[in-house]
This record gives C-alpha cells, sequence and structure tokens, in this order.
C-alpha cells in the first residue's frame, strides 16, 4: 500500500509518499537521489535511477527539498517540501546574451 499525505509546516507544504516496502539504510537514503541510482530490489527490473534525480531537481528549481526517511513498522518515506510563497523567477538566458 502507498499512503499520501501533505501539510502546511513553518512557510512550506511537505508532501509524503509512504510504502510498506523493504526500507533502506541511512547511507543509501540520499545515494538514491543520485543520477542512475536504483534500490537493490530494482536490480534487474525496469527502469533506469532517474526518477528521484529528476524529482529532486525539480523541487530544487522551485526553492524545495527532497529527503528520504524509514518509515515506522517497515519501508520507505519519500518526502518533499515547496515554500507557500513564490520562489523569485528565474533570469531569462536571453537577456543575459
Amino acid at each position: 500500500m502507498v499512503r499520501l499525505r501533505a501539510r502546511r509546516d513553518e512557510g512550506e507544504v511537505v508532501v509524503s509518499v509512504e510504502d510498506g516496502g523493504m526500507g533502506l539504510g541511512a547511507l543509501d537514503r540520499d545515494r538514491i537521489f543520485a543520477k542512475f541510482e536504483r534500490g537493490a530490489a530494482e536490480a534487474g527490473g525496469r527502469g533506469m535511477g532517474l526518477g528521484l534525480a529528476i524529482c529532486r531537481a525539480i523541487v530544487a528549481l522551485h526553492g524545495g527539498r527532497t529527503w528520504a526517511e524509514a518509515t515506522p513498522g517497515g519501508g520507505l518515506t519519500f518526502r518533499f517540501s515547496l515554500p507557500i510563497e513564490a520562489a523569485p523567477p528565474l533570469p531569462n538566458e536571453a537577456e543575459g546574451a
């Protein structure tokens, strides 16, 4: 089962995606956000290990954070936060040329 949650917390919205799978050790929880990294259960399976890296990049562009935590009772919880106020606009590349 996968559980989605969202809450407002001190100027940001935090979204959580929880599962009851195998989980990961503390050292692997940051590694899985790197490009081409996959969990041990995914070895030989589908996917290229880009999904969480892309998610982290998109969230960062919006001024947010991503992380993973152990789910009580087993599994893993992925979380991301986004600021409630809009991030400053990115400079237009054409203006900088």
